[in-house]
């Protein structure tokens, strides 16, 4: 089950649906049942504490439980262009039970237990 998460910014939101776009598309080609889109925008996209990436998180660990779940993003810098940062937020996605991807091919799914040793 795909967890589709993104952030922006900005006031045009044309990337932020170009990237909607490609997320849809990757979970298709994967068989992936979506579960939904959450998306922080404006002040909320640049701060650690993101609300919709928090009920990201709640939504996954009560379906993880049931079934697979990972949290699908267009790229890395979806999570956050900083790599201390970024690796932060994808422990919290392990810790919630799934996996980040990217729509590039790019998973820590392998590498879960690793995440999980790190301190945050």
């Amino acid at each position: 089950m795909a967890f589709i998460y993104d952030r922006c910014a900005s006031r045009s939101y044309r990337q932020l649906e170009m990237r909607m776009t490609g997320c849809d598309g990757y979970t298709d080609r994967m068989g992936w049942v979506p579960a939904g889109r959450w998306i922080d925008l404006g002040e909320d996209a640049l701060t650690a504490q993101r609300p919709k990436f928090g009920a990201l998180l709640e939504a996954m660990q009560e379906r993880a439980a049931e079934r697979e779940v990972l949290c699908l993003v267009h790229n890395w810098g979806r999570l956050s262009a900083d790599g201390p940062e970024r690796l932060a937020f994808q422990t919290r996605i392990v810790k919630a039970g799934g996996w980040s991807e990217t729509t590039f091919g790019e998973s820590d799914r392998h590498g879960r237990a690793l995440l999980v040793g790190r301190r945050t």
